[in-house]
């Protein structure tokens, strides 16, 4: 079976690998006031930014274009792939999940979507595993499984460095926001069920960066991790001086630095920092 793969600009997933394994990113959207851009394709994360900072509209996110969506599986039936495995971001989270199901059935072309019910780095440890299955021979229906068991053991927890925009998005109550900014409460948020929650909140960002090393803590010791992800929104330098402490306190873990999609800048702001992982069982 000829078995494409497809995923969004929310795991954003490095050029290399994509390259690799031929993977198909279907780009999400930021709405300025000056139009429509495609992330990663009409603009850089660095561009993104340097916009949000020129802007006195605060940009907004959409859902990747459904007729780029149909484009998409239409390509992948006339070059003659007879299905594909497509992984997005949490449909609780971006309406891109329910798009996918839609485009194929217009493009009427065989394919499987998988809810995440996350973002980011766990993403690629999905398309890993899948891939990886398939090439042992498994079937969709196999890999799905698989991958939807890992799924229920992939965590991500960050400290958003802005809530007025997640607060607005309905992702943090007015109250929590009052908190934040009356006595420096840092919340730290996490991925549950598909949803953004808080997860702790606590003063100082030294102490909301500990609750999420407690929390690793907890996984290395109960069930174990080989790879963490430190994530971050424009923030390479804090990201890697973090990666450096980290390697040094679990030397037997492997750590590296990996950038959220500037979509979730836009609600989080730059700055946002956080840990993701897959525990091993």
């Amino acid at each position: 079976m000829k078995l494409a793969w497809i995923t969004d600009t929310g795991a954003l997933l490095s050029p290399s690998f994509i390259e690799k394994h031929q993977i198909n990113v279907v780009p999400l959207s930021l709405v300025f006031e000056d139009g429509c851009y495609r992330e990663g394709t009409d603009l850089t994360a660095a561009q993104v930014y340097d916009k949000m900072r020129a802007t006195k509209k605060h940009p907004t996110s959409a859902q990747p274009n459904f007729g780029d969506h149909v484009a998409l599986y239409e390509r992948l039936k006339n070059e003659g792939y007879d299905a594909a495995i497509a992984l997005h971001i949490s449909s609780k989270q971006s309406g891109t999940f329910a798009n996918a199901a839609m485009a194929a059935e217009q493009a009427g072309f065989t394919t499987y979507p998988i809810d995440t019910q996350i973002g980011s780095h766990p993403i690629q440890k999905m398309v890993e595993l899948g891939l990886k299955m398939a090439q042992e021979g498994a079937t969709p229906k196999e890999i799905v499984q698989a991958i939807e068991e890992m799924r229920d053991r992939a965590e991500l927890l960050f400290i958003p460095a802005n809530l007025e925009k997640l607060h607005k998005s309905g992702r943090v109550s007015g109250s929590a926001m009052f908190l934040s900014n009356l006595l420096n409460i840092k919340l730290v948020i996490k991925y549950e069920d598909g949803v953004c929650v808080v997860a702790k909140k606590v003063r100082a960002e030294k102490r909301a960066r500990e609750a999420i090393l407690t929390r690793l803590q907890q996984v290395i010791t109960t069930d174990g991790v080989k790879e963490v992800a430190i994530i971050h929104t424009n923030a390479p330098e804090l990201a890697e001086t973090w990666r450096i402490t980290l390697q040094s306190q679990f030397p037997n873990i492997i750590f590296q630095v990996t950038e959220l999609s500037a979509v979730v800048g836009l609600l989080t702001g730059e700055g946002t920092l956080g840990l993701t992982w897959v525990r091993e069982s």
